[in-house]
C-alpha cells in the first residue's frame, strides 16, 4: 500500500497528462512533461528498480562527456580555414579521450544498479556517446595531427614549431613587401617580393622537404604517414601564393643533371643508328673484298692460261 499512497498526489498531473477530460481532444505528452513525470515517479518510488536510471556519478561523467564534445566541435569548426586543427585543439581532443576513459571505467554506485559504462555506451541501439567518440577519433586520424604533436600528445613537435614559425615568417615578408611596391609597381608586378622573400621561402620549403623524408621514416611523432593537416594547408598555401599570385620560382638544384640525363637519353636513338650504320658498311666491305680477290685470282689464270 506505500507505493500507492506515495502515488495519490500525482494522480491529478497523470489525469492532466496522459488523459483528455470529457469531450476534450487528445493532447499529445510534450517531452519536458514527460521527463518530469518519469522524475516525479522515480523519487516517488512509482517506478521498478531495474529501468537503466542514471546514477549521480554517471550523470556527472555524461555531463562532462557532453561538454567536451560541445568544445572540441567548436574548436574544430573555428579552426577548420585556414586549418588549424592540430595546433589549437589538441587539448580538447586529449580531454575528451579521458573523460571517454572516465565512462567506459566507471561503476555506480549502487551494486544492484547497471554500472555507467553499459547504461551510457550500450544501453540504446543508437549509442551515441560511442558515435561521437568514434567520428572525433575518425576526424583526428583522418587529420593525422599525431604528426604534428609530440608522443605523449602534450604539444606540438620540435620540428613543427619550427616550421610554423618558418610559414609565419614568410607570411610577414609576403605582407612587408607588398605594402612597400603596391604604390609604385602594377598589381601584376611582384619583383621586390621574389626578390626579398626568397631566401625565406626556400628556407620554408626545404624544411617541409626535410620533413616529409623524416615522416617516411617515422619522425618524432613515430607515425609513417601523411604530415599534419596544419602542416601540408599551410605549404599548399604558400606554394599558391609563391607561383601562382606572386609569378615567383626558385631554381631548383636538381637542374643540371636533370638536363644531363634527358639529354644523354635524347641522343641514345641517334648513337643507336649511326653505330648500327657505320658497323653495316664495315660488314658489306668484309663480304666483298673476298668476291674481289677471287675475280683477281681467275683473271691471272685466264692470261696465263693463253699465254
Amino acid at each position: 500500500m506505500a507505493p500507492v499512497r506515495c502515488l495519490l498526489p500525482l494522480l491529478p498531473a497523470l489525469a492532466l497528462a496522459l488523459g483528455p477530460a470529457a469531450g476534450e481532444p487528445r493532447r499529445p505528452l510534450a517531452l519536458g512533461e514527460a521527463e518530469e513525470l518519469a522524475e516525479e515517479l522515480w523519487e516517488a518510488g512509482g517506478l521498478p528498480g531495474d529501468l537503466p536510471e542514471l546514477e549521480p556519478e554517471c550523470r556527472r561523467l555524461l555531463a562532462a562527456f557532453a561538454e567536451g564534445s560541445a568544445a572540441l566541435t567548436g574548436c574544430l569548426g573555428r579552426r577548420a580555414r585556414p586549418v588549424r586543427l592540430c595546433q589549437d585543439c589538441h587539448r580538447h581532443y586529449r580531454r575528451l579521450l579521458a573523460q571517454y576513459g572516465s565512462i567506459a571505467r566507471a561503476v555506480g554506485n549502487s551494486s544492484e544498479s547497471h554500472n555507467c559504462a553499459k547504461s551510457i555506451l550500450t544501453s540504446d541501439r543508437l549509442q551515441i556517446v560511442v558515435t561521437l567518440s568514434e567520428f572525433f577519433n575518425e576526424t583526428w586520424e583522418a587529420a593525422n595531427c599525431a604528426n604534428c604533436l609530440k608522443n605523449s600528445s602534450e604539444g606540438l613537435s620540435n620540428s613543427t614549431v619550427e616550421f610554423l614559425d618558418l610559414f609565419n615568417k614568410s607570411l610577414t615578408c609576403f605582407e612587408h613587401n607588398l605594402q612597400g611596391q603596391t604604390i609604385y609597381l602594377s598589381p601584376n608586378n611582384y619583383t621586390e617580393v621574389c626578390k626579398n622573400c626568397n631566401e625565406t621561402y626556400k628556407m620554408l620549403n626545404d624544411l617541409y622537404n626535410n620533413l616529409q623524408r623524416m615522416n617516411r621514416q617515422g619522425g618524432e611523432s613515430g607515425h609513417a604517414a601523411h604530415l599534419c593537416i596544419d602542416v601540408e594547408d599551410a605549404m599548399n598555401i604558400t606554394r599558391k601564393l609563391w607561383s601562382r599570385t606572386f609569378n615567383c620560382s626558385v631554381p631548383c638544384s636538381d637542374t643540371v643533371p636533370v638536363i644531363a640525363v634527358s639529354s644523354f637519353i635524347l641522343f641514345l636513338p641517334i648513337v643507336f643508328y649511326l653505330s648500327s650504320f657505320l658497323h653495316s658498311k664495315q660488314k658489306k666491305r668484309i663480304l666483298i673484298l673476298p668476291k674481289r680477290i677471287q675475280s683477281n685470282a681467275s683473271l691471272v689464270n685466264i692470261q696465263e692460261k693463253y699465254s
